[in-house]
């Protein structure tokens, strides 16, 4: 074998159990007669030339496994609400979070596509996280919910507060308000040491997990930094429980 055709059959061998033997197969296809006995090394370069794609492939491959090892290692962190931050079904098989910011307009748009999905599908649950990377009023805010989530009234504050617009102290004062949240007992825990290691891990799981913005999400063992439609939440969802089954 010539020098350099063992790092190059390696290569293939690596693409291959990423995206299928396929490319092997096409790797020979391009020289049926000197496959044995050419330069390996050629034959990958010129395959590759052709098929930019299997390496595109082969990255997100790489990826998506790494952020499944990384989900699975923070899985509790990860679908484990703060007090009643979560709605759906508690023994749902598929665990939905969304990491949103108050200040974040596709989040709000969410809010309606996250109801959507709950009523269509009886065995998801949806987890909110804080993720408050907009501006300081998004803490503020984020800090105010994770209070309300603890007294068990996030959804009333969560509701309020995006359908009273842009977030401001004035705001947030209406939705605690409407929310029916406890004014005096809440200002003891917006900067209590439970709400400051809430908010740290979620930024440092927005950084691990290599989040992009919000609205963020993790389904099954796949992040995604977008806002997604209904279509698109419930592709995910099939997808997580059939590897859910498969496992």
């Amino acid at each position: 074998m010539k020098p350099g055709s063992l790092g190059a059959m390696i290569l293939v061998a690596l693409v291959a159990g990423l995206i299928g033997a396929g490319a092997v197969a096409g790797v020979h296809r391009l020289s049926p007669a000197a496959a044995g006995k050419g330069d390996a090394r050629q034959y990958v370069k010129d395959y590759l030339a052709q098929h930019p794609d299997v390496l595109v492939e082969a990255a997100n491959a790489y990826r998506a496994r790494d952020t499944a090892k990384l989900v699975g290692a923070n899985r509790a962190a990860i679908v484990t609400p703060f007090g009643n931050a979560w709605a759906g079904n508690p023994r749902g098989d598929v665990t939905v979070v969304q990491y949103f910011d108050y200040n974040c307009g596709y989040c709000r748009r969410n809010l309606a596509t996250l109801k959507q999905l709950i009523a269509r599908d009886p065995m998801v649950r949806v987890v909110f996280r804080e993720l408050p990377v907009l501006s300081q009023a998004s803490e503020v805010a984020a800090r105010y919910s994770l209070a309300a989530a603890q007294q068990g009234r996030f959804h009333q504050f969560h509701e309020a507060l995006y359908g009273a617009g842009p977030v401001s102290e004035q705001t947030i004062t209406q939705a605690l308000r409407v929310a029916g949240v406890d004014e005096g007992a809440v200002d003891k825990v917006v900067s209590s040491a439970r709400v400051d290691g809430e908010l740290s891990t979620n930024i440092a799981m927005m950084q691990k997990l290599g989040m992009t913005g919000t609205p963020s999400w993790v389904i099954g063992d796949q992040v995604v930094s977008s806002a997604l439609s209904l279509a698109q939440l419930q592709a995910m969802v099939a997808d997580a429980r059939s590897q859910r089954r498969a496992g």
